[in-house]
């Protein structure tokens, strides 16, 4: 977690109000929190993946991420994109585009074969909602600024986050 002087998090960080959480208060690896409320990634009027049954990344200065499982997720729609990245925690992650439309570009990530403290997400996929239409229950996401992070931004959360200008420091 955020140390500041011995605070809690940074003066800049913005106060949660009742109901709201603070990325500042997430911790440091992140933590994998179970998440029952419907979460629906679209393309257009294509549904890709519909889940009640997933993850929420927790990781400070971020907003959450959701990792879907595979049997929600339709795999007829997606296909592995070249590439490949490493997380420090996660292990090394594989990419996902559209079948029909891979000029979009990539659109998701998994982890294969990650680490032991993340083995629950194991296959599940996680989508950019800066290239599909991602809500959970009913709030569309609005997406995490920066061109790698996919963090889903909902109004239970608040930030700064990581990801905008003059944040690669954090």
């Amino acid at each position: 977690m955020w140390q500041y002087r011995g605070q809690k998090r940074p003066p800049f960080a913005v106060k949660p109000k009742s109901g709201q959480e603070s990325v500042w208060d997430y911790p440091r690896p992140p933590k994998l929190v179970r998440d029952e409320r419907l979460v629906k990634v679209c393309c257009e009027d294509q549904i890709i993946a519909k889940s009640s049954s997933t993850y929420r990344l927790l990781e400070t200065a971020s907003p959450p991420s959701f990792y879907i499982p595979p049997q929600d997720v339709n795999r007829k729609l997606l296909r592995l994109a070249a590439g490949a990245s490493v997380c420090e925690w996660k292990g090394v992650a594989q990419y996902w585009e559209l079948t029909a439309d891979p000029e979009k570009g990539i659109v998701g990530w998994s982890y294969p074969a990650p680490k032991t403290a993340y083995e629950k997400i194991r296959d599940y996929i996680s989508f950019y909602p800066s290239t599909l239409i991602c809500y959970v229950a009913g709030e569309k996401v609005k997406a995490q600024s920066g061109q790698f992070y996919g963090g889903w931004v909902t109004g239970e959360i608040v930030g700064p986050f990581k990801g905008a200008p003059g944040t690669g420091h954090w």
